[in-house]
């Protein structure tokens, strides 16, 4: 059996037109899905949770998610982390019980693309659909990021190379990429400008002054850029970590988002981050439409309350004031700063995830569930903010992540 326009579930780029073949409830063959995406669909079945664990004993599922809430009933602070690789369906879930036990709850984005957030909330965005690039933009500047590598149809789907409305090719757009060091991007790149690191918030500041008449210090080549941004029919600024995760932060996606906007007094120009995990623009838009706020959520009087830095994840385990943490399909021993996850290894952590992973290594409770995107559907955001449809395409007994969230909440009730 063929399933088409199946929405691949791994990047921001959400490609939704890949065509998974099944025989016998295997897939057996994946085509237009780039490297990752093939491996992701064709290793699916690899290194599961093979069974729901206590103290690394086998149970079933009613035990797990049975000692999964007395440990969660009985904390004080409870934490509540992940979210960003699982539908909006479980991130709902997930928020509501954070909201029946007063605890915290963030997602990845604090960790990533947090500064992105702040930076919006401050300074507005002037946003476009990835399809209005692949029709429209002529000039397309990536500040910051390697999507050659880290988002790799992103080129060939969305901006570079696709034949669109009225850009028909590469050679009628100008590809423009700046960062730190020569990438595999800055090869397929028109024009490549390399900044020291730590300076963008210092040369984007520069670019909005030149562009009011007053950057005389702005280097000749980003003069050059500034004027071709003036002069572009329509043009996009993607940015990654390279922006929100050196000195600056949030600043520097500030002064990105105000320099897009100070252009649309000479041409339209918009501004779109490159988002990482598949769902993590969807975990933020969950939570915000839910509590008002999109990572960084404390429950514990009654109401929600977002501060980062005190209720992100990472800050709240470096201090050790969670007493017990529920990760949903995240691994934060794997990219958490030793002073976080040492702390889940001391307090009872449960893990929802398919796979083994190094988190559930140390959890006290492990609990399989099915994949979404290929044992389970859902919805997913796009990094354009873009809500699509995740498709089922094997059966599996596991349950989903919203299902057995959805037997948490039941039991918290009771």
């Amino acid at each position: 059996m063929i399933h088409e326009d199946v929405v691949c579930p791994f990047c921001g780029c959400l490609c939704d037109d890949i065509a998974v073949t099944t025989e016998d409830n295997m897939i057996t063959d994946v085509k237009n899905g780039c490297a990752i995406s093939k491996s992701k669909f064709m290793n699916h079945h690899l290194n599961l949770l093979e069974s729901a664990l206590v103290d690394n004993m086998k149970v079933s599922l009613d035990e797990a998610v049975g000692r999964a809430v007395e440990i969660l009933t009985n904390a004080d602070n409870p934490l509540i982390y992940g979210l960003s690789s699982t539908e909006c369906e479980a991130q709902r879930h997930a928020i509501h019980l954070a909201e029946l036990l007063g605890a915290t709850i963030d997602q990845t984005a604090s960790v990533c693309h947090g500064p992105t957030i702040l930076g919006t909330q401050d300074a507005g965005c002037v946003k476009c659909t990835l399809g209005e690039v692949k029709n429209r933009a002529d000039l397309i500047i990536y500040w910051g990021c390697n999507p050659a590598e880290a988002h790799i149809r992103h080129f060939r789907r969305y901006s570079v190379f696709p034949e669109g409305l009225f850009r028909k090719s590469k050679k009628e757009r100008e590809v423009v990429v700046v960062d730190v060091r020569n990438t595999a991007s800055a090869r397929i790149a028109t024009t490549f400008l390399q900044i020291a690191p730590g300076t963008d918030f210092e040369t984007i500041s520069l670019m909005r002054a030149y562009l009011k008449g007053k950057g005389d210090a702005l280097p000749d080549e980003f003069k050059n850029l500034v004027e071709r941004m003036k002069r572009c029919e329509f043009g996009i600024m993607f940015f990654g970590l390279g922006l929100t995760m050196s000195r600056g932060k949030h600043l520097n996606v500030d002064a990105a988002l105000r320099l897009v906007r100070d252009l649309n007094e000479y041409t339209k120009f918009s501004i779109t981050p490159m988002r990482g995990h598949y769902n993590v623009a969807g975990a933020g838009s969950t939570m915000a439409w839910i509590t008002g706020y999109p990572f960084a959520v404390n429950f514990s009087m009654g109401y929600p309350v977002s501060n980062p830095g005190e209720f992100s994840a990472v800050d709240v385990l470096a201090r050790k004031e969670c007493d017990a943490a529920l990760i949903i399909a995240s691994d934060p021993v794997a990219n958490f700063p030793a002073e976080s996850w040492k702390h889940l290894a001391d307090i009872p952590t449960i893990v929802m995830d398919p796979k083994v992973s190094l988190t559930s290594r140390i959890a006290k409770v492990s609990i399989p569930v099915a994949t979404a995107g290929i044992e389970a559907e859902g919805t997913a955001y796009r990094m354009d903010g873009i809500p699509l449809r995740l498709k089922k395409v094997v059966d599996t007994t596991r349950l989903s992540d919203a299902a057995v969230l959805s037997r948490m909440i039941e039991k918290v009730r009771a």
